[in-house]
């Protein structure tokens, strides 16, 4: 067949910046977020893109030149054909159509080596948008250790852009990347040429002046948006501020090469790859008969045979979940102490040093016995985020959300439910956003109705508020050591805790199952997902994710619940019934009066007015719980000394009416319980309304979880109370 020469556009509009922008962009799973934090350390901000709930990741870093740059950390993607919101913004963003973003001055393209056909895919669309392109080659030493070799320059000389080999968790290469940044900014872009059939080269060249003309975008926009449009096969298909009669052409161009025979998604598709076939001619060389005697006896493959396991790969799975939960008791117990020791000492210290008073009284009450009970859990926040950032560097979340997909298809939820709902045991309101990659509409609505039900961090403090309270540290699993000790791998409250998130995981995939049978009948789409090699985690990855969310959750204690401590803290304390004795004021002031007014609700569940506080308190957020408990318990009955020890004050807290304890075993299972299924949590409730352009399902998912808690609870309650638990 003849062939024909369509040219990419070229770098003539790029757009006036007062800031050196640099984008990264890469496949998922090729180490792309790695880099950005080997490149920009620990000077990151985290927000959204403006009128979208996409997460939008910069970063800052100075070039070896000295020009100051600004990172942009854009969404995995395969191509710039978006099939997602996350996809859709990061197109834009390199098309220049989002609005408030700059066109990047220069693009990192983060390459697998280890995949280098399936990755250049992406690298070939970059090169159209006429943006400068610098290659960030990763995964080098993992190819190295399979015998294989890639070699960087004979990249560089056949795509022409420059090619640098990186080892993004040691930081090895990346000031030779950063170089390559700060030359290739402003340089004039080699044009990459793809050969089609005349026909389509026709077709292209015709929709392209079109686009110019109707939708007034520059020649590189314009030569993008023509390929996408002849590869979509809809009427309604292309970028949405495209006018009809772009969408309308396109049809019509389609529709004249099916009738001379052609395809035109697959002439584009295969145009490239043939492109990719010749770069990848003799860069990539495997191993001869001696590297093939040195390989690894542990491959990806034999470790798979393992962790992929029908049955061990889910043995596994629990064993991994419950070392992570035994670490967290175990572990941040010191700190913990340490933390506690410093509130109950700064509580003493203001006991002498200030006069009494109200102002005194909010300082050690409001602000120490709230805020202050909650920052001690602090350690296990730390804790939980540390391992599953390693456990995600590794390798192995990603194989977890293949096993998990079994499970999960049998339950309409999509095998690419794993990761949000994995990201909802930090926090709900990322794990909803991260459904965006969902591309099936009734499995990401079901995804995001669930997620809640996952335990999040903010529900840790009051776990571990209830099982250090009332759990015994009895050891069920141990290792014997001489001398007469044991290492304790499971404990009774280490698998409490470890129960809690279990029974998240289940009810969100009865609940899943029962609304893919209801509300969503459909069948569960197919789910195919890449596996990344297993790697050495990056510590300093590790720590500074840890860095991060311990500054989210100061910043939080600061504010949110410092400033719930103090309402509390004046609902507790006002009007002053000074006629009565101490430990009965409370239940005269406003917050009391408030627990007694909803305590014939909560009362079937063994909840009395107390616990009703911190249940209403903590929907601003979960773990406002403790904080409650801490201000009510240190208003009513702190001594002069200094704090109430709120898990002590707790077990030896006595109803007046019927002279048992308010606080046994069952209750603070059945709290814990509560606090599971209910959706406890305004801000997760915002961000479903923008996720779902309504207020409908936000309302349907906190009523029947409201109902699925209390119904859960009381029965728990009932029967536990029937067989005489408490």
């Amino acid at each position: 067949m003849k062939q024909a020469t369509v040219a990419g556009p070229t770098p003539d509009d790029a757009i006036e910046t007062q800031e050196f922008t640099v984008a990264l962009v890469g496949n998922p799973n090729c180490g792309k977020t790695t880099l950005f934090n080997a490149l920009t350390g620990l000077r990151q901000k985290v927000g959204n893109y403006p009128g979208v709930t996409v997460e939008k990741k910069t970063g800052r870093a100075t070039l070896p030149n000295g020009t100051p740059a600004r990172f942009l950390d854009l969404p995995g993607l395969y191509s710039l054909t978006p099939h997602s919101p996350d996809e859709l913004i990061a197109r834009e963003v390199l098309l220049g159509l989002l609005p408030g973003e700059a066109v990047p001055q220069v693009i990192i393209n983060v390459v697998d080596a280890s995949n280098l056909e399936r990755n250049l895919y992406l690298t070939s669309q970059l090169l159209d948008t006429g943006i400068p392109v610098v290659v960030a080659l990763t995964m080098v030493d993992m190819v190295e250790r399979e015998g294989r070799s890639v070699d960087a320059a004979e990249i560089e000389a056949a795509i022409g852009v420059p090619v640098r080999a990186v080892i993004a968790s040691k930081r090895i290469g990346a000031d030779e990347l950063l170089e390559a940044v700060g030359n290739a900014g402003g340089q004039e872009v080699r044009k990459r040429e793809w050969t089609f059939s005349p026909a389509v080269a026709t077709e292209a060249f015709r929709l392209q002046q079109l686009i110019r003309t109707e939708a007034e975008l520059k020649p590189r926009v314009a030569f993008t948006e023509a390929l996408t449009l002849l590869m979509q096969d809809t009427d309604s298909a292309g970028p949405r501020y495209l006018p009809d009669s772009c969408r309308r052409a396109a049809k019509e161009a389609r529709e004249r090469l099916a009738d001379q025979g052609i395809d035109s998604a697959s002439e584009i598709i295969e145009a490239r790859y043939a492109w990719i076939a010749r770069v990848c001619e003799g860069v990539d060389r495997g191993p001869g008969e001696d590297q093939r005697r040195r390989r690894p006896f542990m491959t990806n493959d034999r470790v798979d045979r393992v962790v992929m396991h029908p049955f061990w790969g889910y043995v596994l799975f629990f064993v991994v979940m419950a070392v992570v939960f035994q670490s967290i008791f175990t572990w941040a117990k010191v700190p913990m102490d340490w933390i506690q020791n410093g509130i109950d000492a700064l509580g003493t210290g203001l006991t002498k040093i200030m006069p009494a008073g109200d102002l005194r009284d909010l300082l050690k009450e409001g602000v120490l016995g709230g805020v202050g009970n909650t920052i001690v859990f602090l350690p296990q926040i730390l804790l939980l985020f540390l391992f599953v950032s390693l456990l995600e560097d590794t390798g192995y979340m990603a194989r977890a959300a293949f096993l998990m997909d079994r499970l999960m298809s049998r339950v309409g939820l999509h095998g690419k439910s794993f990761i949000p709902l994995l990201s909802s045991f930090a926090c709900a309101i990322p794990g909803i956003m991260a459904t965006r990659t969902i591309g099936d509409r009734k499995a990401r609505l079901i995804t995001i109705l669930v997620a809640p039900l996952m335990s999040c961090s903010a529900r840790l403090p009051v776990y571990t508020l209830m099982i250090g309270a009332f759990v015994p540290a009895r050891t069920l699993l141990a290792i014997p050591l001489p001398g007469g000790h044991h290492l304790t791998l499971l404990s009774l409250p280490g698998a409490t805790m470890l129960a809690m998130y279990l029974l998240g995981m289940v009810t969100a995939f009865g609940i899943a199952w029962l609304f893919h049978r209801t509300l969503f009948k459909g069948v569960p789409p197919v789910f195919l997902m890449e596996l990344p090699p297993y790697r050495m985690p990056s510590l300093r990855a590790a720590i500074q994710q840890m860095i991060e969310r311990a500054g989210l959750f100061l910043k939080r204690a600061g504010t949110i619940i410092l400033a719930i401590s103090v309402v509390l803290w004046a609902l507790s304390t006002y009007p002053k019934r000074n006629d009565l004795p101490e430990d009965q004021r409370i239940q005269h002031s406003f917050v009391g009066m408030a627990g007694k007014s909803i305590e014939p609700v909560i009362r079937p569940l063994g909840f009395d007015w107390k616990m009703g506080i911190g249940i209403v308190s903590s929907f601003a957020a979960r773990e406002v719980f403790v904080t409650a408990m801490g201000t009510v318990y240190n208003v009513g009955d702190a001594k002069e000394t200094g704090q109430v020890n709120l898990m002590d004050h707790m077990r030896s807290d006595i109803d007046p009416r019927s002279g048992r304890h308010v606080f046994t075993p069952l209750v603070a299972v059945c709290l814990m319980i509560y606090y599971v299924l209910a959706m406890q949590c305004m801000s997760t409730l915002a961000v479903v309304r923008r996720e779902t352009n309504g207020w409908k399902w936000p309302a349907f998912q906190f009523g029947y979880m409201f109902v699925l808690a209390w119904a859960g609870t009381f029965l728990v309650f009932q029967v536990g109370r029937a067989m005489g638990w408490g």
